[in-house]
């Protein structure tokens, strides 16, 4: 039977690569509500952002049941920054026929994210540049998930330079 993997995680520790991973791992389709944003907007949406961040998951997640009907795991590679979102996607796939979901928490150390982020702003060439109004919102809305809430936890160190 199909699952539901929805990664968990602030914005630059690790989901997309670690949904990467999954997906070759097997028979999974990842669904990004930053590839559709980035594609659409390639200069940024402005203060519509969070507007279309929310038109994409709506559409995504009506997509995923095609995709899960199909027999194929579905990946939400999102950020799913607090427990309403995380409850909204749950009470979505389980009024569908309770649909199989994993939480996949991404748990960073906060010197290990600093030093990525400062990595992908250096590069130039990040998906999203953090500055510090993206930051400030990060910290404000993410809620950890508590342990009864995670399926698979990842904790994330100090990695190689």
């Amino acid at each position: 039977m199909p699952r539901v993997i929805m990664t968990c995680g602030k914005i630059c520790c690790g989901k997309s690569t670690y949904a990467r991973k999954i997906k070759e791992e097997g028979n999974a389709v990842i669904l990004s509500i930053d590839d559709i944003t980035l594609k659409l907007f390639p200069d940024g949406s402005g203060n519509m952002h969070d507007t279309y961040a929310l038109r994409a998951e709506q559409y995504l997640l009506e997509l995923s049941l095609q995709i899960l009907q199909a027999g194929v795991d579905v990946i939400l590679d999102w950020g799913l920054w607090t427990r309403a979102v995380r409850n909204r996607i749950r009470d979505f796939y389980a009024s569908r026929g309770g649909i199989h979901t994993e939480l996949h928490y991404l748990r960073i150390d906060p010197e290990e994210w600093n030093r990525r982020i400062r990595k992908r702003n250096d590069s130039g060439e990040a998906a999203y540049f953090v500055d510090e109004g993206l930051l400030k919102k990060v910290e404000s809305l993410f809620e950890e998930p508590p342990e009864d809430e995670v399926d698979v936890l990842v904790d994330i160190r100090k990695t190689c330079q």
